[in-house]
């Protein structure tokens, strides 16, 4: 059992960090900038601990920025305010995903604009059905050596679709449920201490007002556990988080 618990919570923190660093804060938001090196190994430890259920950054980048723009309206990719339950959400997320993935919706100039990471050969390995059941056989596997009953299989599901699974208690959670801080003219909220456990994540009010702040929390008894990481990496010169964006963050913070 313990073995279990902790395959889980490590592949839910690693998923999810890399989620929130890498795919959300660089190539959705380029909070930072960082070498081709670390780019490379941020890029391949976003599939790695995403696995099956791997996003490629490019389409997801160009879909965090339409969610920005038209934020809790109906050309939003991910509003829970449109659809009748949480699951109708993931399909048309995901359906559009696909579209702008294979070219048969292409994004407006300005949600390209700004850089966007790609490698084409990892995710030529990365999002293919071979791999993403490579991914799943290692789950099951996993499973079969160490469960100590089969009521622990009930958990593989969230293992094969680990990162959909966090977006849409993001995306759903983040825009219906907790507090706002802020008016951003939408209907984003804070959860609180959600957002501490999903790594900043659902603080979703705070980051539409300061979208372009690497740190997502703005009150006292607010944590973002992904900035401190950031600091960190910057301390020690991994990456380097933008000087306006930093500015803005002591800004907030004095305010």
């Amino acid at each position: 059992m313990t073995a279990i618990l902790i395959f889980f919570f490590a592949h839910w923190f690693l998923s999810l960090f890399f989620h929130t660093f890498f795919l959300h804060r660089y190539a959705s938001h380029q909070m930072y900038t960082t070498n081709k090196f670390w780019e490379k190994v941020f890029y391949f430890s976003t599939w790695f601990f995403q696995g099956s259920s791997y996003l490629v950054p490019r389409a997801y980048g160009v879909m965090h920025r339409m969610h920005h723009e038209f934020s809790d309206t109906e050309e939003d990719p991910h509003s829970p305010h449109f659809f009748k339950d949480v699951w109708a959400m993931m399909v048309h997320t995901r359906s559009m995903y696909n579209d702008f993935l294979t070219g048969k919706r292409v994004a407006d100039e300005e949600f390209t604009k700004d850089p966007l990471p790609v490698w084409n050969a990892m995710d030529k390995f990365g999002d293919n059905n071979i791999t993403r059941l490579a991914w799943m056989a290692i789950y099951i596997g996993f499973y079969v050596a160490f469960a100590p009953n089969l009521w622990w299989y009930l958990l593989l599901p969230v293992h094969f679709l680990m990162g959909p699974v966090q977006g849409a208690v993001v995306n759903w959670c983040g825009h219906k449920y907790g507090y706002h801080s802020f008016d951003n003219g939408d209907r984003s909220k804070n959860t609180s201490p959600w957002g501490i456990l999903l790594l900043g994540e659902l603080f979703q009010n705070n980051h539409h007002k300061f979208k372009d702040s690497p740190n997502f929390a703005k009150k006292w008894f607010e944590l973002d556990p992904t900035y401190p990481v950031m600091r960190l990496m910057h301390f020690v010169g991994i990456i380097k988080i933008k000087p306006k964006e930093a500015k803005v963050v002591s800004m907030k913070a004095a305010a």
